[in-house]
């Protein structure tokens, strides 16, 4: 069996998933709070034809053995949660995080999500809500009809002023002790897995939590040059693995031609 052609093909396959993971960045390159993945790669296992170590008699070893390696897999996907560059909005309900820290938004299910995402919204009934219109929790109240002004502050206090006066209440942001461990949902949108750990809550601008700022949103943290350099170096080592199975095609082709 002409092991060349098997490992060739392991890495064409890992260069086509890491093309689909650099052209998924690029696709999100405006998305608000998004972060950028990274693949990551093990070799598969080795032929040991002969053993490092092996005793050859009278008590000599071999000092070096034979390890056919047989290709390579994706081991991982991993998110980089790289702080994004925070751009002006002038939006009162457009926040940004400015270092540790997720928003809560509550799915239809009922269950828990998580969102760098600060793009939010008023519904008919005054809540806070996502651009789908999922609720946001993270100790946000009811903004009622007739409010002249929402004002924010970097801890998260929140200063209601209308008709009535000023009224308060205090955000809450979330994190994580593993946040690339969080699973990706889309939507720009996370869910805790067992991996991440569980969300611990707290108020923001103390003890590690980001702050906040009124009227700017996060944008992406896609490098576009980065990830054009990443695009090339993919490409050229598809290319080359291709390249690497045409050679055990012409070597198999040779042999068979011995042969007739």
């Amino acid at each position: 069996m002409n092991l060349s052609l098997y490992s060739a093909a392991t890495g064409m396959e890992a260069q086509e998933l890491n093309l689909n993971t650099i052209s998924n960045n690029l696709a999100n390159v405006n998305t608000p709070g998004f972060k950028k993945s990274r693949i990551e790669f093990q070799d598969l296992l080795y032929s040991n034809t002969r053993t490092s170590g092996a005793d050859t008699g009278a008590g000599n070893l071999l000092p070096n053995g034979i390890e056919i390696g047989n290709g390579t897999r994706a081991a991982a996907t991993s998110k980089i949660f790289q702080q994004g560059q925070s751009n002006a909005t002038g939006q009162q309900l457009d926040l940004a995080v400015s270092g540790d820290g997720f928003f809560e938004v509550q799915k239809p299910d009922g269950t828990l999500s998580y969102t760098r995402d600060g793009s939010f919204k008023l519904n008919a009934n005054g809540q806070v809500v996502t651009a789908d219109g999922f609720p946001v929790l993270s100790g946000f109240q009811a903004i009622p009809a007739g409010t002249t002004g929402v004002t924010i502050s970097s801890s998260g206090s929140v200063s209601l002023t209308g008709a009535a006066g000023v009224t308060t209440f205090q955000l809450t942001l979330a994190r994580f002790a593993n946040p690339a461990g969080l699973q990706s949902l889309g939507g720009n949108l996370y869910a805790e897995t067992p991996a991440s750990g569980t969300a611990s809550t707290g108020q923001p601008a103390t003890n590690g939590y980001g702050s906040i700022m009124q009227g700017y949103l996060e944008g992406s943290n896609v490098s576009m040059v980065e990830e054009m350099v990443n695009l090339i170096a993919a490409q050229r080592a598809y290319e080359i693995n291709s390249k690497a199975v045409q050679a055990s095609d012409q070597m198999l082709q040779n042999v068979s031609n011995m042969h007739s």
